[in-house]
């Protein structure tokens, strides 16, 4: 059966779309004009302009601006954009005009079109229209950042209790692994003793401030241009509009929402965009940094570190047998590289506005719903799948506790550090220990040896005060 099709016009001319489509004929240009990646709006961007729209409807409304019936048609269509019943009917490609025109326009089409069905019409009728009465006293200036703000506070509600899994399974690695002594290293070289516990737990500490900065950058989303219409000035709205839908949105949204104080600065700047993409690289740059570490003390299981054993998940190589890969860290840094690329984007773009308005949104839009997306599923598994099930392997931690020269850190207060250094190059030259060479030197005597060389009371602040004196003695000799 040949398909068939209802033709509708717009002020570039007449075009023949699909029949049964609920979008009409400007998506249908953009659909055509934008055919680049194949990515669609991110479903959360979609339930969010649906708010935006269902809060427009009410405020027009309240203030009689559009009949009761249409209105109602169009909240009840609208509802349903932020139940995801209409997702497939997003057709416009992420990359597209600028602004977000395109995607702006097929909301209100998908809208305009089924409330027009709800209201007795047939698809293209148009008995509710998109631009005069879907899109009455808006702009794709002011609905759509309206709408990523929104999009990305929501979206963020999602992160946030992943990242405090995360957070809350390195704590408590940090309490399963205290006794557990080890090297530290700086420069890739030997350092003084630390326990595992101690580097488990600053990464919990580390993911605790990423969790903090993002939620301060996620503050600065909550003022809102919505009313300013095409520039700012809020032309074609009426004085209540703006004050009406805004607060419907929060509503709706369950979202802490207020009017911009100036809707001039918030139609041309999209700082805040940059302030939450920015927070969210910086997170990624930890996630980075944690998981070569969890890479780097895993390596092995003959050859490496071998400090800490992660979960075998799956066979690592198709030509050597049982070999067992770190995947979850190699997961985790690949999609924290992509996050670092993202910003790059916003940043372009933020800095890219002119004017009364800033028209590189839609790839602000894409690249910070796509972060926290990816972040949030990534950052899940990498808990679930790696952290939660990682284990220590005591022995050898113990032996790099014993076996780093800068044990004779500890000696700098009784012997100076100029003997102390003596005796790590002695060390290192014979393999012998630090403390077989303090205990042959007779600098020490064994209680002092036992005290003072004794890994674990290396991990906190300790300055006994005989040092000084057995210092000078020492000089005295």
């Amino acid at each position: 059966m040949a398909q068939q099709f209802r033709q509708e016009k717009d002020s570039i001319g007449i075009k023949e779309i699909p029949a049964d489509v609920y979008y009409g004929v400007q998506t249908a240009r953009a659909v055509e004009n934008y055919p680049i990646s194949g990515m669609r709006a991110n479903p959360i961007l979609i339930r969010a302009i649906g708010m935006v729209k269902y809060a427009a409807a009410q405020a027009n409304k309240e203030l009689a601006l559009v009949d009761d019936k249409r209105a109602d048609a169009i909240m009840q269509a609208a509802k349903e954009v932020v139940d995801g019943k209409w997702d497939p009917s997003f057709v416009v490609d992420v990359f597209q005009a600028g602004a977000g025109v395109s995607f702006h326009m097929n909301s209100n089409e998908v809208i305009a079109n089924r409330a027009t069905e709800l209201m007795g019409g047939k698809l293209g009728e148009y008995t509710v229209h998109p631009n005069d009465h879907v899109n009455y006293g808006q702009s794709t200036n002011d609905v759509f950042p309206t709408a990523t703000r929104v999009a990305t506070l929501l979206e963020l509600e999602k992160l946030y209790p992943v990242l405090d899994a995360l957070a809350a399974a390195f704590e408590a690695k940090g309490k399963d692994f205290h006794n557990i002594m080890k090297s530290g290293r700086t420069h890739m070289q030997d350092a003084v003793p630390i326990r595992l516990g101690q580097e488990f737990a600053a990464y919990g500490v580390a993911i605790r401030k990423a969790i903090d900065n993002i939620r301060h950058a996620g503050n600065s989303l909550r003022e809102l241009g919505l009313g300013g219409s095409a520039v700012g000035t809020g032309i074609n709205t009426h004085p209540d509009y703006r004050a009406k839908a805004v607060a419907n949105l929060a509503k709706i949204s369950g979202q802490k929402l207020e009017p911009a104080a100036d809707m001039r600065w918030a139609m041309q700047s999209n700082s805040c965009m940059a302030q939450v993409s920015a927070a969210l690289r910086n997170l990624a740059l930890e996630v980075i940094r944690i998981s070569n570490d969890l890479r780097l003390i895993s390596s092995g299981p003959n050859t490496g570190f071998a400090e800490v054993n992660l979960p075998g998940l799956q066979p690592g190589s198709s030509i050597m047998p049982g070999k067992i890969n770190p995947v979850m860290p190699e997961l985790a840094a690949m999609v924290s590289f992509q996050v670092v690329g993202n910003d790059a984007a916003v940043a372009l773009a933020v800095q890219a506005g002119q004017l009364e308005l800033n028209v590189m949104m839609p790839t602000m839009s894409h690249n910070v719903l796509q972060s926290i997306t990816i972040l949030t599923n990534m950052l899940r598994v990498f808990t679930e799948k790696c952290v939660n099930g990682l284990t220590a392997n005591e022995k050898r931690n113990a032996f790099y506790a014993q076996s780093t020269v800068s044990l004779a850190t500890a000696l700098n207060p009784y012997i100076g550090y100029a003997k102390a250094a003596e005796i790590v190059k002695e060390s290192v030259a014979t393999g012998r220990s630090i403390i077989d060479i303090a205990r042959d030197k007779k600098l020490l005597s064994e209680q002092e040896i036992a005290e003072i060389l004794d890994p674990i009371s290396m991990t906190e602040p300790q300055y006994p005060k005989e040092a000084a004196k057995h210092r000078e003695d020492i000089k005295r000799k």
